[in-house]
């Protein structure tokens, strides 16, 4: 699955706890990546999540607004110090 032109939903809702171009504390959850237009694709800089993160139809949804959702929640599901039951 291609990318969705104008979503940038995966750089918006996850965080990411590595130093970012820009952003040397990573990026906190909700927050637009500076890097959102793809600078580092493909340079050694770009965070591993971010080279490792793919386009899916469940992930993305079927608009921009569906993908933050469930982004949000799995940010939220997956966040540190949450308890599990």
């Amino acid at each position: 699955m291609d990318c969705r032109i104008g979503c940038g939903a995966c750089c918006i809702a996850p965080s990411i706890s590595s130093p970012i171009p820009g952003m040397p504390d990573g990026k906190p959850a909700g927050v637009r990546c500076v890097q959102l237009s793809c600078l580092l694709f493909g340079r050694p800089e770009r965070p591993a999540v971010c080279v490792s993160l793919r386009a899916s139809a469940e992930m993305c949804g079927e608009s921009r607004e569906e993908a933050l959702l469930y982004l949000s929640f799995l940010e939220r599901a997956t966040a540190p110090g949450r308890r599990r039951v």
